[in-house]
């Protein structure tokens, strides 16, 4: 039998599909489905009714007010997961990569964007196939050993501020309901359109994280998904959201009022618990999902630094549906 490649723009319209990679999976789908302004597609390629690979891609509505404007962009988090020899893999990758390039004009997407990739050189063949161009980005890792707690890594000042957080009042544990996530996701928005210049979704999608993990109809673990929020008399002053995907932690959002609460250190708190709930529950490594390029200082990156992770250096490829933008970006970055 051919190849056959399946796309899915429904939740209810998904089957159960093996694997492990949180990044596409149909719990993932559904928390894009229900948050406003993202429309997700999960493709999914079968030979004999045996899925060969899948890959999940959403395209994201952004409207920004200083300067303003409203665009679209598609966004993939990793070149898809596969149950196939290595050899099948560039050939299954280059026709699901075809078909969200396809979808995302489709849907009228400025730019299309794939990252979290394995390694530097991953689809390297088929961006190039697609017209796409690489530019090269950082990663912030952390990786456990067995024999040492993971603040033994942490700088001098890091430990200390910790230990006076406590001492002062701060509580982090995990949003255990609808209210919190709301209080936790303002809270969260505030500080990243002051501070950090990247997308930041709508609170909804917060919200369904919270509604998933109780969500028993979808088939999945929502263990893969976290929110930890820092406390000080009853209000929310930081928090951090987490995605599990095989043996990788990653924090997706962090942040506090910092300012606001100088003595309690909320941003640190935030990263902290993270890291901390990693190792108890035997994961290898955290990563800080987004924390700039090599080409200038970033400062979320320099903060993350002094939790003692490590700088990796990786890529990110992206494609805009202005063909002259696009083919002035490949001759400068390929």
């Amino acid at each position: 039998m051919a190849i056959k490649l399946t796309s899915y723009y429904r939740g209810s319209h998904v089957p159960e599909l093996p694997g492990n990679d949180t990044f596409h999976s149909s719990a993932l789908f559904h928390i894009f489905e229900g948050t406003p302004g993202c429309n997700p597609i999960l493709l999914t390629i079968s030979e004999d009714g045996v899925v060969l690979g899948k890959m999940l891609a959403v395209v994201q509505r952004i409207v920004r007010f200083m300067p303003f404007y409203i665009m679209r962009r598609c966004v993939a988090y990793g070149p898809g997961e596969f149950f196939c020899p290595d050899t099948q893999r560039e050939d299954l990758f280059n026709m699901m990569l075809q078909e969200i390039t396809t979808y995302a004009h489709r849907l009228g997407c400025f730019i299309i964007e794939v990252r979290n990739l394995p390694t530097p050189v991953s689809g390297f063949a088929s961006f190039k196939q697609n017209h796409f161009f690489p530019v090269n980005w950082l990663r912030v890792r952390n990786t456990f050993s067995d024999n040492k707690e993971i603040e033994q890594t942490f700088s001098q000042s890091r430990r200390r501020q910790i230990k006076r957080a406590l001492k002062n009042g701060a509580k982090v544990d995990t949003a255990k309901n609808e209210t919190e996530i709301k209080e936790f996701a303002l809270m969260l928005k505030r500080n990243y359109l002051s501070k950090i210049t990247k997308h930041f979704p709508d609170i909804e999608f917060f919200q369904q994280i919270e509604q998933g993990i109780k969500d028993v109809h979808i088939g999945e673990s929502w263990q893969n998904f976290k929110i930890f929020i820092v406390k000080y008399q009853k209000k929310i002053i930081g928090g951090s959201i987490c995605i599990y995907s095989r043996n990788t932690a990653f924090v997706w959002f962090s942040g506090g009022m910092n300012k606001t609460y100088l003595h309690l250190y909320p941003g640190v708190m935030a990263v902290w618990k993270a890291l901390t709930d990693a190792q108890e529950r035997g994961f290898k490594h955290l990563e800080f999902m987004d924390v700039g390029t090599p080409f200038r200082k970033h400062g979320y990156r320099d903060f993350v630094l002094r939790f003692g992770g490590e700088e990796l250096s990786t890529r990110r490829w992206f494609l805009f549906s202005w063909k002259w933008l696009n083919k002035l970006c490949r001759y400068f970055y390929m």
